[in-house]
């Protein structure tokens, strides 16, 4: 398994809130890049929904076996 990646995420403070950018390659191979403009909110609500989705996916790829006695 390669260690780089095909994309990219930074992300800066803006005056207003948060400033997130996210680059993709591209569907021609030129690459894409995404930038989110979040107030304070916005952003927490991005922060808890990717946290969900990477617990949800966690749990689907590493299932618990009901004998292992972790919680």
């Amino acid at each position: 398994m390669s260690g780089e990646r095909d994309w990219s995420i930074a992300v800066a403070a803006a005056p207003d809130g948060v400033r997130v950018e996210i680059g993709l390659p591209g569907t021609n191979g030129a690459p894409v890049t995404a930038i989110l403009a979040l107030d304070r909110e916005e952003a927490r609500t991005l922060a808890r929904a990717l946290l969900a989705a990477s617990g949800d996916a966690m749990e689907r790829t590493f299932p618990r076996t009901s004998g292992s006695g972790e919680r």
